[in-house]
C-alpha cells in the first residue's frame, strides 16, 4: 500500500483523559493542513455504529453524554467488527489522506499498530501520550467498569516499544520541549516529499 511519497506516520494512544486529542491537535496547528492531517480510528467506526443503529453521527463523535450513553456497547460492536476483519477502520480512516504525515490519533488495539506496521513498514513511528491518575481526574476521568478495564483503553499497555512517551501534565513547556523531535522529523519528511515531488513535476 506504498505510494512513491510515502507518508510519516505517527501513531497515537494514550488512556482516557490523558489529552492525546489535544497533543494531536497542538500538533496539527504546527505544521498545517497541507503537511499533516488527523486521522481518527474511532471516526469510522462510529459512522458505521450509527448508520446499523440509526443514531445520530454528529453526536457521537462529540464529547458529551450522548456519546457515553453508548459507548460501551459501541466498543463490543467495534471489537465484533475487528474479529471479522482487523484493519476494516484502519482502511476507512486513510481513504482520502494525502499529506506528507499522518497523525493517526487514537491507536487502541494491538491490531491497530499491526496493521499499520504491516501496510507500511517503514513509515510508522509509535507515541503515547501519558498524563497521572490525579490530572486525568482533573479533566474529569472516572473509572467505568466495561470501559477503562476493556482492551479498548489497556491493549496497548504492555507489549509495545514507543518510539516517544509524552508527559502531559498540563505543563505547557515541558509538552513543547517534548514534541521538538517530532516536529523535526515531520517537517524533514514534508520538505523530503517536497523535493520529490519536483522533481517528478521538472
Amino acid at each position: 500500500m506504498s505510494t512513491t511519497n510515502s507518508p510519516l506516520i505517527l501513531i497515537f494512544s494514550g488512556k482516557r483523559k490523558s489529552g492525546k486529542d489535544y497533543v494531536t491537535d497542538l500538533i496539527h496547528k504546527g505544521l498545517g493542513d497541507d503537511t499533516c492531517c488527523i486521522l481518527r480510528l474511532s471516526g469510522p467506526l462510529k459512522e458505521q455504529y450509527a448508520k446499523e443503529h440509526g443514531l445520530d453521527f454528529g453526536e457521537l463523535l462529540g464529547a458529551g453524554q450522548y456519546k457515553e450513553r453508548y459507548r460501551a456497547d459501541m466498543i463490543q460492536w467495534g471489537e465484533r467488527m475487528r474479529e471479522q476483519d482487523p484493519g476494516f477502520f484502519c482502511r476507512l480512516a486513510i481513504r482520502q489522506a494525502k499529506q506528507p504525515v499522518w497523525i493517526i490519533s487514537d491507536a487502541r488495539r494491538m491490531s491497530d499498530l499491526q496493521w499499520f506496521w504491516r501496510e507500511f513498514p517503514q513509515q510508522c513511528r509509535c507515541v503515547r501520550v501519558e498524563a497521572s491518575e490525579q490530572i486525568r481526574l482533573q479533566r474529569g476521568w472516572k473509572f467505568t467498569p466495561g470501559i477503562d478495564d476493556a482492551e479498548s483503553e489497556c491493549g496497548l499497555d504492555q507489549g509495545v516499544k514507543f518510539d516517544w512517551i509524552i508527559n502531559n501534565n498540563g505543563e505547557a513547556e515541558l509538552l513543547e520541549e517534548q514534541l521538538k523531535e517530532l516536529f523535526v522529523l515531520a517537517k524533514e519528511k514534508s520538505a523530503h516529499n517536497n523535493g520529490q515531488q519536483r522533481s517528478i513535476n521538472s
